[in-house]
């Protein structure tokens, strides 16, 4: 016998692969005269669902810089509202004009948050639901679907600078080696709802966009060191100028973080450490702007100790999980006569992943976009363009499970349009399609329209329709379990493109020069959900789209500055799922657990000015219970003192989970991590 403790590798999450369809997640429920007749049932369940858990688990982890505290008073409303964006539209446009879903974290929201974790600061998006599972481990959404127990979540399309980080591996995010120093962002667009249109399949749920500032806003050097009982970290970063119209910055960060615990306490082995550099160029003239970015990172994470599964066979050698990578991005717009514009967009970025001794992969990924807006056209605005992306994706595979073929090439390309028809002052009507062509389905289509109706200077009620598409992943497709035959897993080569339907309403006003809201509902038609089916010899398991359903919601944020020196944030979401089989699928258990999402979830942020060199911000989130696998509700509280000791120094320190006992966010309850009470302090200093 060996024994693997599930959840100590998981990187994003409890994604556990039932072989047979007939157990649910929590406790054992048969179908009625079924379950004696599986050839499989007496040992699939020990032998597929431990070894798939494991892996799956590992598979998925699921102001200038040199400004001073701020005044919150310095950035009014109005000056927030005018924030420009470019999620929604590919364009910028003022962030109170966007006819979609969208919340901006800024820069200073950030630093004001006191996170030193890039998943941490999405935590601020109302519109986002965040949760940690390990000590590297986050799984994040938007409107519901946030992964399964055969899946982790896979339907939010997430770019860095342009750059997407979505791998095709299984369509969603390995957020442990997503890292950006924060001091850089400038801001995060974060859209809930699909942006298939302009943004291709896999952004059904939602984009987040995340922006670091130009070089010419990071000159002079930086130094940040912080030190908690759950991490410590350090950054250094340097700017300067490249000739007369040219500026540049390097950097250079480090993290260690500790293992984290179970509910009983016993610690868990999901320590890790990661050091991460780049560097970022800008050249700016008349009509062009260049921008040359690159990253480089290296890491490892502990794996688990002798656990909770017992697997009959030979003793495993549980070593260290080793990840690696690095990418380099080039962007240039060109300025046209009559307001038209260029932009070329081309990202090479290559990933390394070593999960011994269950498996390995190195994925090269080449991408190239293509933008043109035209030139006004009377009430038109007319935006086009083009995406190739190649992919090529080498896996070494086990004995314990496989992706076959192991060595696959790929390739994406695309055609999208987009016009803004101007019906009249305030009223406006954007018509968009795109055509998307991949190697698993063939071609995809995604339309969308959308009418903004301007009903005062300082308030927009929008409508939206659209249909978008999540394409099947290397998951969906070559997975097989063991990774030689007989096999319990058998692939999924007739699995299709989940398909979403949605209709959007939304208003956003600002009634007053100290207050303004957001106010969104939503309803979202889903066909052809991923499965697990038996197979008609009852020997083995396959992937399949057995199950539609529907999603219904809201989404509600506003903001009240007090005083000059006081702002309150406040945030709540609902959501409704209901799930349901097709005809002829046995799947009882992806009803109960494809839809790992609360009910409701609300948020309150306080910051305050307590004078000219000290602030003082507390965050209050609650987040209701989930129901499979089952997660209590929880409360947080999390306060920050900030403190500009001179002009080129500032300290702070964050407390977080102030009502302490620890909880839980994501997982089953014997393999999830808690989080309790944690401290961090941090030094920032500028010369």
């Amino acid at each position: 016998m060996i024994f693997l403790q599930q959840r100590q590798c998981k990187l994003l999450g409890n994604f556990q692969l039932t072989c047979n369809p007939f157990y649910k997640t929590a406790g054992v429920t048969r179908s009625p005269g079924k379950l004696q007749s599986l050839q499989i049932a007496r040992w699939a369940r020990p032998h597929c669902t431990a070894l798939v858990g494991v892996l799956l688990n590992c598979l998925t982890p699921v102001s200038q810089a040199a400004t001073a505290p701020s005044d919150l008073g310095t950035l009014s409303l109005e000056e927030l509202a005018n924030i420009q964006v470019i999620s929604v539209s590919k364009k910028a446009e003022p962030l109170a004009d966007a006819a979609a879903s969208v919340f901006v974290i800024t820069a200073d929201d950030i630093r004001r948050s006191g996170v030193s974790r890039l998943p941490d600061a999405l935590r601020l998006a109302p519109n986002l639901h965040v949760a940690q599972a390990s000590a590297n481990g986050y799984a994040i959404s938007a409107r519901g679907l946030n992964g399964s127990n055969t899946s982790a979540p896979n339907k939010m399309l997430v770019l860095i600078d342009g750059r997407s980080v979505y791998t095709p591996l299984f369509s969603g995010v390995f957020w442990d080696v997503q890292d950006v120093m924060l001091e850089d962002v400038e801001r995060i667009e974060v859209i809930s709802g699909p942006a298939g249109t302009l943004w291709g399949v896999n952004a059904v749920n939602g984009v987040i966009n995340i922006i670091t500032r130009p070089a010419k806003d990071t000159q002079g050097t930086l130094a940040a060191a912080g030190k908690g009982n759950r991490e410590e970290n350090a950054s250094l970063r340097h700017g300067g100028k490249i000739g007369a119209d040219g500026n540049y910055r390097i950097y250079l960060n480090y993290a260690d973080r500790k293992n984290t615990s179970l509910e009983n306490g016993n610690p868990v082995n999901d320590a890790s450490h990661k050091t991460q550099a780049g560097f970022r160029t800008d050249w700016a003239s008349a009509r062009n702007q260049l921008t040359v970015e690159g990253n480089v990172y290296q890491g490892a994470q502990e794996q688990p100790a002798p656990g909770s599964i017992v697997i009959p066979g030979p003793n495993l050698a549980l070593g260290d999980i080793r990840v690696s990578g690095f990418n380099l991005l080039s962007h240039w717009t060109h300025r046209l006569d009559g307001g038209a514009s260029v932009n070329v967009q081309a990202y090479y970025d290559r990933t390394k992943r070593a999960i011994p001794p269950f498996f390995a992969e190195t994925l090269d990924i080449a991408d190239v976009q293509f933008q043109h807006a035209l030139k006004p056209l009377g009430a038109h605005a007319i935006v086009w363009g083009a995406n190739y992306r190649y992919s090529m994706d080498r896996v070494t595979n086990s004995d314990f499970f496989a992706f076959l073929p192991a060595n696959l090439n790929q390739r994406w390309a695309s055609l999208f349009a987009q016009d803004e028809i101007t019906l009249r002052d305030d009223l406006k009507l954007t018509l968009g399609a795109r055509m998307e062509r991949n190697d698993y389905t063939g071609t995809e289509f995604l339309p969308s329209a959308r009418l903004a109706w301007k009903t005062t200077p300082t308030s927009l009620a929008w409508a939206a329709a659209s249909r978008t598409v999540r394409a099947p992943s290397r998951l969906d497709r070559d997975a097989y379990v063991p990774g030689r035959p007989p096999f319990l897993l058998d692939g999924g080569s007739n699995v299709v493109s989940e398909v979403a339907k949605v209709f959007e309403i939304g208003y956003r006003g600002q009634p007053t020069s100290r207050l303004s809201y957001s106010l969104t509902l939503f309803h979202n038609r889903y066909d052809d959900l991923r499965t697990q089916e038996l197979a008609p010899s009852q020997t083995f398991v396959f992937f399949g789209n057995q199950m539609e359903g529907k999603a219904s919601g809201m989404e509600i944020w506003g903001t009240w500055q007090a005083s000059r020196q006081w702002r309150l944030s406040g945030g709540l979401t609902m959501l409704r799922e209901r799930l349901r089989l097709k005809p002829g699928s046995i799947d009882v258990a992806a009803v109960n657990a494809t839809g790992l999402d609360p009910g409701y979830r609300a948020m309150l942020r306080a910051s305050v000015d307590l004078s000219s060199t000290s602030e003082l911000d507390m965050i209050v989130r609650h987040v209701d219970a989930l129901s499979s696998p089952t997660v209590p509700e929880y409360t947080t509280v999390d306060l920050r003192y900030g403190w500009k000791v001179r002009p080129d120094l500032e300290f702070s320190v964050t407390a977080q989970n102030l009502l302490g006992g620890g909880h839980a966010e994501y997982g089953d309850a014997t393999t999830r991590s808690e989080f309790d009470r944690s401290l961090f302090v941090k030094l920032v200093s500028r010369f």
